[in-house]
């Protein structure tokens, strides 16, 4: 009886462990992700500081074992203030707030933990802003603008909840931008980055991925 209680304990044991290890995802699974950046710089030659921030939180959820459709927002700001020890200081201020949507592809597992996915997003962005000079405050005219890219990324699984992201390179991108003011012209842009194999990792983004 003995043997048979270890021998029970044992594949209890096992079994408790395997299913801890499960790294990955399935249907009706909810992720929430996030980037986060925020960069100071004071060129004390110039008298210029400089403050940036970036917050592009996301979630989405499976409707498959390997699709995910979500949505994701971004709000940022950058300030550069200049003269920063005399008593008049003139600054550059810019807010960005964006909102989209995405689906998302996994087609390979590298290992267990490695899970590499394709991604498809558009969405819709604006950017203001203000100018002082040191006496007078102005308005930045508002800019709105529509975008879509195409990319690929990776998730590594520290735990099986948390995973480790990797946003790569765009593929392909396209964006439309105007000035909201009389008689202003749009902007388009479109970029193909489909040979830059090589590059990926200079435009990365890191993040965190939780699995609900």
């Amino acid at each position: 009886m003995k043997k048979v209680l270890l021998t029970l304990a044992a594949v209890a044991g096992l079994t408790l462990a395997s299913q801890a290890q499960e790294f990955g995802f399935k249907k009706s699974d909810v992720i929430v992700e996030g980037n986060l950046s925020a960069n100071t710089s004071n060129d004390k030659t110039n008298q210029t500081k400089t403050n940036s921030f970036n917050f592009n939180p996301s979630v989405g959820y499976f409707v498959s074992d390997k699709i995910a459709v979500g949505l994701d927002v971004n709000v940022g700001n950058e300030k550069a203030t200049k003269n920063v020890d005399q008593s008049n200081e003139s600054y550059v201020k810019n807010n960005q707030f964006g909102i989209g949507a995405f689906g998302r592809y996994y087609f390979l597992e590298l290992g267990s933990r490695f899970k590499t996915y394709a991604q498809l997003g558009a969405g819709y962005a604006q950017e203001d802003g203000k100018i002082n000079n040191g006496t007078t405050t102005t308005d930045i005219a508002k800019t709105k603008g529509f975008g879509a890219n195409a990319g690929l990324g990776i998730n590594y699984f520290v735990t099986p909840k948390i995973a480790i992201n990797f946003g790569l390179t765009d593929l392909l991108s396209f964006k439309t931008s105007k000035v909201d003011v009389d008689g202003a012209k749009s902007s388009n842009e479109f970029n193909a980055n489909i040979n830059s194999f090589n590059n990926f990792f200079d435009t990365a983004k890191f993040g965190l991925t939780f699995k609900f």
